[in-house]
């Protein structure tokens, strides 16, 4: 870290958990938001999963902090990277898979007819949440290549984010023990410090456990920070606002 990252702004989890509290610097030119899956299967009633994840989602009241999040970025110009998660039918003939995955092609989660056509996709499971059409639709929000499993190791978020100088990464998304947690691993691993928006994500119940909970355990253990969505956007504000954008 450099003399002039302690000058700048930082997040910084502000709950004391008995572990270190490194704090991640704003700087405009090194950071981005990423978010994970904000697609109808994971955050509409009639997506496949809301029977699971839905309870997570409206207590976290997830659909609507995403929505700050992409409209403050929108507001301060900051990038956002979508990492968004599709299935085309040749991904239907894997022959290993773990559970989720397996739950996932079962029912036809996420699905696309064709990778090189939209054809079905408007108001499908694997379609954007219709509040966030008009902001992925701007001109500060990048869209990678779809993730396969649940990590970014199988799309070009790493390369998008490197190619565009970020070093700082700001963190939300579905859901929040698979892909989320996946990504906050990869991200950290490939050397980038990583924050966590805890409550612009969610998990499934289900009898093997709470996946929200089991997740936000490890963003605190991994994360440079974990944040609520009103200290993110306070301090992005405060580190962006009144610079000429």
């Amino acid at each position: 870290m450099t003399t002039q990252d302690h000058n700048l702004p930082r997040l910084t989890t502000t709950t004391d958990l008995g572990l270190p509290r490194p704090g991640m610097p704003l700087d405009r030119e090194r950071t981005a938001i990423v978010i994970t899956d904000p697609q109808n299967d994971f955050l509409s009633p009639d997506g496949v999963t809301w029977g699971v994840v839905g309870d997570s989602v409206t207590e976290n009241g997830t659909v609507e902090n995403l929505e700050t999040l992409f409209r403050t970025a929108r507001d301060l110009d900051i990038p956002v990277f979508v990492s968004p998660h599709y299935y085309y039918p040749h991904d239907h003939g894997w022959r290993v898979e773990g559970a989720l995955e397996k739950l996932m092609h079962d029912i036809d989660m996420f699905d696309r007819p064709d990778q090189l056509s939209v054809e079905g996709f408007d108001g499908s499971g694997a379609d954007w949440l219709e509040r966030y059409k008009p902001y992925i639709a701007g001109d500060n929000v990048i869209v990678t290549n779809p993730h396969k499993v649940y990590g970014p190791e199988t799309n070009d978020l790493v390369l998008q984010l490197r190619k565009r100088g970020i070093e700082n990464v700001i963190l939300a998304g579905m859901s929040a023990n698979l892909c989320t947690e996946s990504h906050l691993r990869e991200l950290t691993e490939q050397g980038f410090a990583v924050t966590v928006v805890k409550d612009a994500t969610a998990g499934a119940r289900t009898p093997a456990g709470d996946g929200y909970q089991a997740a936000l355990t490890n963003f605190h253990y991994i994360a440079s920070a974990v944040v609520s969505t009103e200290e993110a956007v306070t301090e992005l504000a405060r580190a962006f606002a009144t610079e000429e954008v």
